[in-house]
Formats: C-alpha cells, sequence, structure tokens
C-alpha cells in the first residue's frame, strides 16, 4: 500500500478483529486493579494500598478499533487462612482455567519473594494458555533495579519451564507503557466479534460496584487488623418518589458488616465522624458513575466471624 491511499478491501479484511477474555494474576497488592483502570480509562475496579482488597472479579473492557479485550481482575493468590481466604484463591483458579491469555503483575519495587514464586509455580501446570510478565511500578524505581527485576523474572520462568510470551514494564499511575501493553495482549486473543456492546465498560451490577465503592472508602485509614473484616451489602437503590425530572435523587441503603462488636467504633470513630466521612467521600464515587444525585443511607452491623462462617459468607455474597 502507498502513502497516502486507503486501504483495499482485501487488506482491510487481512487485520481480522479479535476479542476474548485476559486476566490478571499477582500476589496481593501487585497493582491488578490500578492496571485495569488504567487501561479500561476509568474506575471499574477499586484499589486500595491494603493487601487483598479484590474479592470480586470485576471486568473492565477495553474498546480497540482492532479488538475488544475484557480484563478480568481477580483477588490476589495467597496462602489462605480462613475459608473467605479458601474461596478467594478458588475464585482466582477457575478464572485461570477460563481465560485466553494471563497476566502475572510483579511489582517492579519488591524482589521476587515466596508469594510470587507459589503463583508462577501454579502458573507453570497451565500448558495451553499465553502468559505475560507484567512489572508493575515501574514509576518507583530507577533503571538499574528495573533492570534487575526483568532479568529475575526470565530466570524465574526458564527455572520453572514458562515461556513468557512477553515481558512488560508498565506504571499505571505514570501512565508509561499502558497503552503497549494492550497491544502486545491484543494478538494473543483469538479471533472474533465484539461480546459488550461499545460503550460498556464492565459488566458488574451496579449495586456491587456501589458496595465495592463503599468499601474502598471504608478501609481508607483504618487500622491494620481490619480490612478483611470489613463488607459492604447494598440493600437497595430506589429513585426517591416525587421528585421533579430533572432533579432526580436515588436512595441507596447499604450496611457495612464486621465481626466484632469492638470494631463498631473504629468504623464509626469519635462523635460518628469517620463514617461520615466514608459516606461523603464514596458518595462522590457513586454519584460520578451512576450520573445522578444520591442519598446514601449507611449502617454498621455485626456478623460474627463472617469470614469463618460458610452461612455468613453466602448472606454476604461469598
Amino acid at each position: 500500500m502507498t502513502a497516502g491511499t486507503s486501504p483495499s478491501p482485501t487488506e482491510q479484511r487481512e487485520t481480522p478483529h479479535r476479542s476474548g477474555f485476559a486476566c490478571f494474576v499477582g500476589r496481593p497488592n501487585a497493582g491488578k486493579s490500578t492496571l485495569t483502570n488504567a487501561l479500561v480509562g476509568t474506575k471499574v475496579a477499586i484499589t486500595s494500598n491494603r493487601p487483598q482488597t479484590t474479592r470480586h472479579t470485576v471486568r473492565g473492557i477495553v474498546h480497540r478499533p482492532d479488538a475488544q479485550l475484557v480484563l478480568v481482575d481477580t483477588p490476589g493468590l495467597h496462602k489462605p487462612r480462613t475459608l473467605l481466604g479458601e474461596r478467594l484463591n478458588d475464585v482466582v483458579r477457575t478464572t485461570w482455567a477460563e481465560v485466553d491469555v494471563i497476566g502475572f503483575c510483579l511489582p517492579a519495587d519488591q524482589k521476587l519473594g515466596p508469594g510470587d514464586r507459589y503463583i508462577a509455580t501454579e502458573l507453570a501446570g497451565i500448558k495451553k494458555t499465553p502468559k505475560v510478565a507484567i512489572v508493575t511500578k515501574t514509576d518507583l524505581v530507577e533503571p538499574q533495579q528495573l533492570a534487575q527485576q526483568l532479568i529475575a523474572i526470565d530466570r524465574l520462568g526458564k527455572e520453572l519451564g514458562i515461556e513468557w510470551a512477553e515481558i512488560v514494564p508498565v506504571s499505571a499511575v505514570g501512565d508509561q507503557q499502558v497503552d503497549l501493553l494492550a497491544d502486545l495482549l491484543v494478538p494473543l486473543l483469538p479471533e472474533g466479534p465484539t461480546l459488550y456492546a461499545e460503550g460498556d465498560l464492565t459488566d458488574e451490577p451496579e449495586q456491587v460496584m456501589v458496595a465495592e465503592l463503599i468499601r474502598e472508602a471504608a478501609l481508607e485509614g483504618v487500622r491494620d487488623e481490619l480490612p478483611h473484616s470489613i463488607a459492604v451489602v447494598v440493600e437497595e437503590m430506589l429513585p426517591r418518589e416525587g421528585r421533579p425530572a430533572d432533579r432526580p435523587l436515588l436512595d441507596i441503603h447499604a450496611n457495612l458488616y464486621i465481626e466484632r462488636p469492638s470494631q463498631k467504633g473504629i468504623i464509626i470513630g469519635p462523635k460518628g465522624r469517620r463514617l461520615k466521612d466514608v459516606g461523603t467521600k464514596s458518595r462522590k464515587h457513586i454519584e460520578a458513575l451512576l450520573g445522578t444525585p444520591v442519598f446514601l443511607d449507611l449502617h454498621v452491623k455485626v456478623a460474627k466471624d463472617w469470614q469463618r462462617d460458610p452461612k455468613q459468607l453466602r448472606k454476604l455474597g461469598f
């Protein structure tokens, strides 16, 4: 094809449309959710500097002229200490078995540890699915440290018999090489039509997204023992009756569950300030997500040792 001419029908047909699923795995806090949000271009997965924030497989959808890449963001694989932990690990393994490509996230600023090796060993057992090693958080390190990490990842692959389809350094925060990562993932997808409508960014139900945004706000600044103890259930979301069409209001009633009565004070805070802060922060994100003003009614409840109780786990959606 010469410069300045449009492609012929034959040439246009040569680049087939691809669509499929990619999942990001890695130990807790490896930057999987931040990377998902950066690729989608908006917040579809909650992020927190607390490990083990993700509990659902959130799907983010990346639309491109030549492809549709559906990202499945899984919880971090870890050695489980509770029934919840075991269920989260099961979610990860089920997801790995169903996707077209696996992205293994390894932070640039941390040496490869037992957690990474544990996951890599599991990945080595999945023979057919292509695997891409993604070095995250490259904005936090000097070039020399990044080079050492790339060599270590290459060596780990050779040692365990994993042939990396690519090894890609990215910074989701600094927006470095995020588009390149999408360019490298797309050819690994099967040919096929679009799976979701143009404009869809996630297939998570709104109620689940809202609950996650509330949990993200609740995770900020709580003591270290609390992150895993918090669960949020949205009981109802209803448009306020009798409002004029140009001034709608959505009433959202949600319960924040913790495991012990002693944790109630931590979440509510002195004179209820902390809970109020959680409401204010999450409401902003919820209004941005739903595009409508929201009245948020939050209550804190105790579900005793819910992480270890099968009945409670079911009730809270796990």
